[in-house]
């Protein structure tokens, strides 16, 4: 079991975040705040799916006030990402938003904070201090200057304006398109504060290469206990951002699996196409309702039983037939035709009896 890094919660309309409570996953609209309907129709889509906690871009007073119209017709807690100019955020806090990000590489002047800071404790907000590397002057004339160095001690600069304010109501994330700088940053900050970190490799690029580098990234971090609200930033949908987020947090056993699957690399002992066996499989499983299974779906005899010992439920297949296992104990024989119900109908049976 991973053990988390020990942090004070945060309230974020009705999610606590901290290292006592689950990790929580971000994303971000990709619609213009200007339209009301697009953006609560996109958000609507993302709480379908899993969203805990949703972002929007506020890039004028017009969207900060349209944020009161968008709450009354969502469920999860809605997030204004501010940039360049304060009164945005005091906009939107004016206008019953549940948290707001600044960053401090475009919002600097200590007495613009300051009224961020008095608007937010009088509505009790949170607030993200985000800093994105790309957004900050990077000291490349000084040799040995580690980036994660620069960012951190940027951030710690940052945070005392806040702390003089006697403001902690805060979450912090300091991203970076480089996986290494990213992980180290975290690392070094974590030993600096207890406030919850909001992790994301930013501008990771398109899904073959974006889903790769948040996967490292982030899990890293959440293997060394590290991290409490996550985001994976990709070129892509932002249904694919939070299907990634819930495979990451389920790969390291912080979220529970509704059906984990085992399935063989394949080699030439195989003789049926698994590759097509295993995406059936999962179209039908994604039907029923199941809790924590594991299922192996294996090539051939060698990877099954043996390989999937684990397993809760598993087939494996030689040529025109597959042997069904609970176990390590082959129960049945069946064609490869039938051979996805079948493991379908011992799915839905183990539920009756577990439920």
């Amino acid at each position: 079991m991973i053990k988390r890094r020990k942090t004070r919660t945060i309230t974020v309309g009705n999610i606590k975040i901290g290292s006592d409570y689950p990790i929580s996953i971000q994303s971000m609209t990709k619609t213009d705040t200007m339209d009301i309907k697009a953006t609560v129709k996109q958000i609507h889509s993302l709480e379908k799916i899993g969203c805990d906690l949703i972002r929007i871009a506020i890039k004028n007073i017009q969207s900060a006030k349209n944020i009161s119209y968008i709450k009354e017709k969502i469920n999860i807690p809605l997030i204004a990402d501010i940039h360049f100019d304060y009164r945005l955020a005091l906009e939107a806090i004016k206008n019953g938003v549940d948290k707001i990000r600044i960053n401090p590489g475009n919002i600097k002047k200590e007495k613009e904070i300051n009224q961020i800071i008095d608007c937010a404790s009088k509505k009790n907000i949170p607030i993200r201090i985000g800093i994105n590397s790309g957004s900050l002057i990077i000291e490349k004339s000084k040799k040995n200057i580690l980036q994660e160095d620069i960012i951190v001690k940027k951030m710690m600069k940052y945070l005392k304006i806040f702390q003089k304010k006697d403001f902690h109501n805060l979450i912090i994330a300091l991203k970076s398109s480089d996986i290494n700088t990213t992980f180290k940053s975290y690392k070094k900050m974590a030993q600096e504060c207890d406030y919850p970190f909001h992790l994301g490799i930013t501008s990771s690029g398109l899904p073959e290469q974006g889903i790769i580098k948040s996967s490292i990234g982030i899990g890293s971090l959440l293997l060394d206990g590290i991290g409490d609200t996550i985001r994976v930033s990709l070129t892509a949908d932002s249904k694919q951002e939070i299907k990634v987020a819930k495979d990451i947090l389920e790969s390291l056993d912080l979220k529970q699996k509704k059906c984990n699957i085992i399935a063989c690399p394949t080699c030439g002992r195989c003789q049926v196409n698994l590759v097509k066996i295993v995406k059936d499989f999962e179209k039908k499983i994604k039907k029923i309702k199941t809790k924590n299974i594991t299922v192996a779906i294996m090539g051939c005899e060698v990877n099954g039983p043996g390989e999937a010992k684990k397993a809760d439920i598993g087939i494996a297949f030689g040529k025109n037939k597959g042997a069904i296992f609970k176990k390590e104990k082959i129960i049945k024989i069946v064609s490869i035709e039938k051979a996805i119900d079948e493991l379908i109908d011992i799915c839905k049976d183990r539920n009756k009896t577990t439920s």
